[in-house]
């Protein structure tokens, strides 16, 4: 668990792997309910490389001082990710 925004990563290792490489992260908001927005890589454990970028919406709620995982949203590819852009582009202008 975490206790404060900046200790709250999506890297994560398996059997001594890095097999979810954070490159990047952007707070939101901030609070009792935390959303962060993520932009990783996984592991293809065939190859050993790590793929194309990816981008996760992560929304954590704090309570007894630790931040907990409540939901998200994976944006699996660069399409999708303009997709979203776009429509959210047209709803706000």
């Amino acid at each position: 668990m975490s206790a404060t925004i900046d200790e709250l990563t999506i890297d994560y290792t398996e059997d001594g792997m890095q097999t979810v490489k954070e490159l990047d992260k952007a707070v939101l908001t901030k609070g009792a309910w935390t959303t962060i927005m993520y932009r990783y890589q996984d592991l293809d454990k065939r190859s050993g490389e790590y793929g194309v970028d990816k981008y996760s919406i992560r929304r954590y709620q704090k309570t007894n001082g630790e931040y907990r995982l409540k939901s998200k949203f994976n944006i699996s590819n660069k399409e999708q990710a303009e997709k979203v852009i776009a429509i959210l582009q047209g709803w706000i202008q």
